[in-house]
């Protein structure tokens, strides 16, 4: 019984700390500041992660553990209508359960940053692009924007479910609208307005 305890400890502190380096820069946030966040001291932090370096790390494979997660739920589904529903639900239900994580792969699109297009191909945003199948270097245009808006709408939603701890009755939207940027028509979803142009 220790062990999962353990887990759920370590994975809060991690989700903590990647909303923390994702609002104030890596170079901003103190092990202190983490510390505060999940309610130890600072040595009891360091107990856990030697260094705010090492922490930084464990974050990061973290979230390249959860992609690894939801590419191996979906990557057994042949392409198409019914892979992305399942790639759409699973990342829905991971980013719900790690919005610090969602926020940090957010983070560089959002502020702007340097190397803002390697957070998508590199790690668990490579993940997340191969749910749907998607190589940006070879995948259409069109299925890369989809997918990317995808998923940019995705990440958004699910933060702001949170924030509105409406995260239950807020789901089956995410993953409807999600669904619907990718181009896909879900079951009774109203047909666009003739004078509607659709991107």
């Amino acid at each position: 019984m220790a062990r999962p305890f353990r887990q759920q400890i370590d994975e809060g502190i991690l989700d903590r700390a990647a909303a923390l380096f994702a609002r104030r820069g890596f170079a901003k946030t103190s092990v202190q500041d983490v510390a505060d966040a999940v309610g130890l001291s600072k040595a009891g932090l360091l107990h856990h992660y030697p260094s705010k370096d090492a922490l930084h790390e464990a974050v990061l494979a973290q979230a390249e553990t959860l992609g690894k997660r939801v590419l191996e739920q979906v990557e057994h589904l042949p392409l198409g209508a019914a892979r992305d529903r399942r790639a759409v639900e699973v990342l829905v239900d991971v980013a719900l359960a790690h919005p610090g994580v969602v926020a940090l792969l957010l983070a560089p699109a959002t502020q702007g940053e340097p190397g803002a297009d390697a957070s998508l191909t590199d790690g668990a945003g490579a993940m997340a692009l191969a749910a749907f199948g998607v190589d940006p270097e070879t995948t259409d245009p069109e299925r890369c924007v989809r997918v990317v808006g995808a998923l940019g709408a995705l990440a958004v939603l699910t933060l702001a479910a949170r924030q509105a701890d409406l995260t239950l009755a807020w789901r089956p939207f995410v993953v409807g609208t999600c669904f619907d940027a990718l181009g896909h028509r879900r079951p009774r979803a109203p047909h666009p307005s003739p004078t509607q142009s659709e991107a």
